[in-house]
């Protein structure tokens, strides 16, 4: 059998085409079908088994022909609603709807990791499970679903990869532990007393209640949480009246807070409900407080993280490992993490790609794609003993 990259090379333009065939139609959360229709169809004729998961979700199974371990590889299917500004050939055909952050990459990464596998099918121990996971951007997310109808069954460890825009091309990102945030959402209903804009003194003015509000929410990361512990508390929409001349009745404010650890996650959650609290009645106002958990850290097993950093040390170069910080993006890949161990990877895609995850400029150095092919496909098969 040729080497990895050998095999890998000639697959360059197919991979760019799966790629940008899932960039054109993108499809949303749960809604994924013919995402999901187009990767049955070709795991199907490379010969590996497949089941539907977790609703739009697969499970595919490639058996060895001897015994051994089982091992998990997953990629993620759905797009963001954002609309896609760009000038190529491949722009997104559904309105509204945008691969935003990678995951028509990461299926096409994934589909090139199972026909390299397929082909070593006799010499195999073991087996591989491929996952193609609905719903990834929208919390409570598709792994549990995926999950609790069997995902992880019999599997002894399970392995996932993010195309990442911060990253130069081929350098892959690690790190033991908490690798991702906890990603939770928050609500803040003020209500006061509404009224004309000329006559402030008569109202009770939910405007300034909740500027007060953002402002001394900061004060929960920069005083009340030690220093040394990554946390991120943001509010990101404000709305409240229609008019210039009218101070309203109610302001509703929300955001996200990110943190890597539980005792952290506790300290924010409560603080964060008492000063929106303290702060309204500063003013009059009230305040409802909604506090929604959402997906828990990704917690990196240290073996694992050794397996696909010496993997892809030796695949693509001692220079392309590194340690990273913390990532303070959520990702429900936590939930496989809590069932078996495993490890989720960086790789890099960001080389002439100025653009973030979630733009709607956003595109990848399509360089990388064969890249994590050889990396999926090399990690599976150091876990089950066939390199």
């Amino acid at each position: 059998m040729h080497s990895l990259a050998a095999e890998t090379e000639p697959m360059a333009d197919t991979l760019v085409a799966w790629r940008r065939d899932f960039h054109r139609h993108p499809e949303l959360a749960f809604e994924e079908r013919r995402t999901s229709a187009t990767i049955r169809a070709f795991l199907e004729t490379i010969g590996i088994e497949v089941r539907s998961c977790g609703g739009t979700g697969l499970r595919g199974v490639l058996s060895g022909a001897r015994p051994g371990p089982t091992v998990a590889l997953r990629a993620d299917m759905d797009a963001l609603p954002v609309a896609e500004i760009a000038d190529h050939d491949y722009a997104s055909a559904n309105p509204g709807v945008m691969h935003a952050c990678g995951h028509d990459g990461h299926m096409a990464i994934l589909m090139g990791a199972a026909k390299l596998l397929a082909r070593r099918r006799d010499a195999l121990p073991g087996a591989v499970v491929f996952l193609f996971q609905p719903a990834e951007e929208s919390p409570p997310g598709g792994a549990r679903a995926m999950i609790e109808e069997g995902a992880l069954d019999g599997v002894d460890r399970v392995f996932g990869l993010h195309l990442w825009q911060p990253l130069p091309t081929g350098i892959v990102g690690v790190r033991a532990g908490a690798m991702m945030a906890q990603a939770d959402n928050f609500e803040v209903v003020i209500r006061g007393r509404g009224g004309h804009a000329s006559q402030p003194n008569v109202t009770v003015d939910p405007v300034v209640a909740a500027s007060q509000v953002v402002v001394a929410a900061q004060t929960i990361v920069s005083r009340f949480i030690d220093p040394l512990q990554p946390v991120v508390v943001s509010f990101t929409t404000i709305h409240g009246g229609r008019i210039h001349n009218i101070i309203p009745d109610e302001v509703r404010l929300t955001g996200t807070v990110r943190t890597l650890d539980a005792q952290t996650q506790v300290a924010v959650k409560q603080r964060l409900g008492e000063v929106c609290e303290a702060a309204c009645r500063l003013y009059g106002a009230t305040a409802e407080f909604t506090y929604i958990e959402g997906y828990p850290p990704v917690v990196n097993d240290p073996t694992s993280v050794d397996l696909v950093s010496r993997v892809a040390a030796r695949e693509l170069g001692a220079g392309s490992v590194r340690t990273v910080a913390p990532i303070m993006g959520g990702e429900d890949f936590a939930y496989y993490l809590q069932r078996v161990p495993g490890a989720f990877a960086a790789l890099g895609m960001g080389t002439n790609r100025p653009h973030p995850h979630h733009s709607a400029r956003f595109d990848i150095d399509e360089a990388a794609l064969p890249l994590g092919v050889r990396l999926m496909a090399a990690v599976a098969l150091e876990m089950l003993g066939a390199q």
